[in-house]
Order: C-alpha cells, then structure tokens, then sequence
C-alpha cells in the first residue's frame, strides 16, 4: 500500500524597499534615506526586529560610542541658509530673539503601504537631539573682551558654554569644535520643549554651520508583515512655529526635511523531508507481523511523517488531491475494484508556532480548501524544527480493505502545500 507525496510548495523569499520622490511641492526640502532591515538569524532566532542599516552622518560618526550608548543614531542636514536675521541682544528676555532650538522629540507614527498589496502597517520616529557648530559673525574674544579664546566663549553665555545644555535638553559627547567664531555642541532632546541660551553681549551676526539630528526608530513586528516593498514618508517643518524651530533671529532657506523610509524584508520559509519521505507506506502499529503470523486483523493504518520547518513570517496550508470523495479530503483507491476510501492529513508544527488564536498546532486537519489553516504564525525565527504530518486510514475503512481472500493495494497523490502568501 503506498501513497504518494507530490513535491510541496514553499515561500518566495521577497525584499522590502521603499522610496519616495520629492514632489515640487516639497522642491526646498532637505531629504534624507532611513533604512532597515530584517533577516531571520539562526543564531539568534528571538530577535524579531528591525536592523538599522541607515549611514550614520556627522555626529555620530565621530562618537559612535555615545551613540551606540543611548541607541540613536544621526544624519546631517546642510540646510541652506541657516542665517542671522539681525544681532542678538544681551541680557534678551524672549527666547526667541536668541539663541533656542525646539525639535520634535514626540514621537510621531506614519504609515508605511505594501507597494503591490496597498497592505498598511506603521513606523514610529522621534527626533531624540541637535546638534552643530555655532558660527559668530566676530571674534568671540572682540565680542566679550575676554583674551583667553576658551573661556570667552564660556562668559559669552549666561550659563556657561554650549557644553552645559539648557534644560530639557541634555548636552552629551566631548567637544567637537571650538575657534574663534564657532563652537561644537549636541544636545539630547527628551521632550518636545525650547531649549535657549541667553547671551550676555551683544552677537552682531549668529548662524550654524550645518545642523545634526539624532533619530529613534520604533519598527514593526517583521513576522507579521506580509513579503513585499512598503513605502512611507515623514516631512518636518523648519522655521519660527515648525517642528524645528530655531527662534526669531535664525532662519533656514529650506522649509523642510523629509525622511524617506526603506524596510527591507527578507523572510524565510523552508520545509524540508528527509530523503525518500514523499512516498508513504501506511502500516499498522507494529508491522504487519501480527496479522501475518497471528492472523489480527491491523484496526489502523497510519504514518507520521517528519519534516523540518524554517519560518520567519506566517503562512498557511492546505492540500491537494489525485482522488477525493466529498471535495474536502484526500481519498485513495484500488484500481481493480475501484473502491476508494478517505484519507485523513493532519498536521502537527513545532513549539514558536501558533494558529490564528494563538493557539499550538498540534494534529491540525488539513483540507483542500485550507480551512482550520488559514493562517501560522511564528512568534520567533524557527530555524530547521522538526513537525509532523500524520497520514491515516479511518479505523472504521480498515475491515473492508484488508480481506484474507484478496490482494489490495490503494494509492493516490497528495500534494501538502505550505504558502506564505496570507
């Protein structure tokens, strides 16, 4: 009696990309490429998120360490014009006729769309610091009087130099610049408020050299997204009210900064059946020795066949058939009498897959329409697992296919498909 197992139906393997034109609406923008992406690890299968894969820029290039300590990263903005509209007083009593930045450090959710499947999911971003390089249109020792070039810089501030940030903000990294008209800073900014320093002398001309922004990624769950290219945008504003707003007297050319998001997704899903495992050979418990040498009767004709499963996304199964008799299950049949009886498949996953529900697949039915198996989830890279399928004859057909006075053999194809595409 033998059963035959068509070669089964395993995923595409599907990169992810996003990436957006400008529009001419948004011709002055600043735009930057954030990527990630997620490739299953077998060495570390609990790690369901995205990887970074973004070039860091400016700040972070030179202290790495600093960064990697407080899990950002940063890009540099060469905005165009980041100017002085007129001096900054001393002693000044509004902020925004100084020195001040405000970023927008609360945390803002975009959507990013399957390109082919319009299937949506988010991206949550927060611009988590700033920093850059003031430049002064004099000699800071001419502005304060004061020789020593570095202390001057500290008495230009009412609260000393660029190293000592004003609250919320948090100044973090040694100096990356210090001369005779410009001085290097980065600030942390834990929440969305003005951080302004007050000068003491009058500045004839302020203005940055080029502006750094450090950037937290909040990614969804890789193994629920569906294969495919997602595609999502974030624009900020810069100016006096935008989302960067560095006050009244410096003002940037560009009105924007557009961050343009790609998520790259490379999922696995592989099924693998030991050598000779496509063709089955139901048999009773035990062999047919007992019925052979003691005349029982076998009451069950069974196998479970093994097979290794590697998953990093959902999918789902459902079976194919040479016979079937109600349209649902498989059937196999003796073709000298033309007598057919039902199959029944099941299946059985490994531990980190689960239904719908959530729920552990074990003896699962499988069914031509899919039914029961519309959907598994992985809730981590399982890497070569063992799962299985069970294959058996109803007890109540055994009587009538075995017979002492007659040699029967049934067969019949069964196609077993495992399909990412959910």
């Amino acid at each position: 009696m033998s059963l035959f197992t068509a070669p089964w139906r395993t995923a595409r393997t599907i990169f992810i990309t996003a990436c957006l034109v400008v529009t001419p609406l948004q011709a002055e923008a600043v735009v930057k490429q954030i990527t990630a992406t997620f490739n299953p690890d077998p060495s570390n299968p609990q790690n369901n998120e995205f990887r970074n894969t973004t070039r860091n820029e400016g700040f972070c290039t030179s202290q790495p360490a600093t960064c990697l300590a407080h899990n950002i990263f940063s890009l540099r903005s060469h905005v165009v014009g980041v100017e002085s509209t007129g001096p900054i007083q001393p002693n000044h009593t509004d902020v925004r006729q100084g020195a001040m930045i405000k970023t927008p450090a609360a945390w803002r959710t975009l959507p990013v769309l399957n390109r082919e499947t319009g299937e949506a999911t988010t991206v949550e971003v927060r611009i988590a610091g700033m920093g850059a390089v003031y430049r002064l249109s004099d000699d800071v020792r001419d502005i304060t009087g004061e020789p020593d070039m570095y202390q001057s810089h500290r008495v230009l501030w009412a609260t000393d130099d660029w190293r000592h940030a004003p609250s919320p903000c948090v100044a973090i990294g040694p100096i990356s610049h210090h001369g005779t008209t410009g001085f290097g800073f980065f600030w942390l900014t834990p929440t969305e408020a003005v951080c302004a320093k007050q000068t003491k002398f009058l500045i004839p001309g302020f203005s940055y050299r080029y502006l750094d922004f450090t950037y937290e990624l909040r990614t969804p769950n890789p193994l629920k997204m569906s294969s495919g290219v997602y595609q999502g945008t974030q624009v900020y504003t810069i100016g006096p009210g935008g989302d960067f707003d560095l006050g009244d007297v410096v003002v940037a050319a560009d009105g924007l900064i557009q961050l343009d998001f790609t998520l790259t997704v490379e999922h696995t899903l592989k099924v693998e059946i030991p050598p000779g495992g496509n063709r089955i050979e139901l048999v009773p418990q035990g062999g047919w020795q007992a019925w052979l040498q003691q005349g029982r009767k076998p009451t069950r004709l069974f196998r479970d066949q093994t097979f290794n499963i590697s998953a990093s996304s959902r999918f789902k199964m459902k079976l194919e058939c040479e016979y079937t008799q109600d349209g649902k299950t498989c059937s196999l049949r003796e073709p000298v009498t033309g007598h057919v009886v039902p199959l029944n498949v099941s299946v059985s996953l490994p531990h980190g897959v689960s239904d719908v529900g959530g729920l552990p697949v074990n003896r699962r039915p499988l069914l031509r329409d899919g039914s029961g198996t519309e959907l598994f989830q992985p809730g981590f890279y399982v890497d070569r697992k063992p799962g299985t399928l069970h294959i058996e004859i109803p007890s109540s057909e055994v009587a009538e296919m075995i017979r002492p006075e007659s040699q029967r053999q049934y067969s019949g194809s069964v196609t077993v498909i495992w399909d990412s595409e959910v």
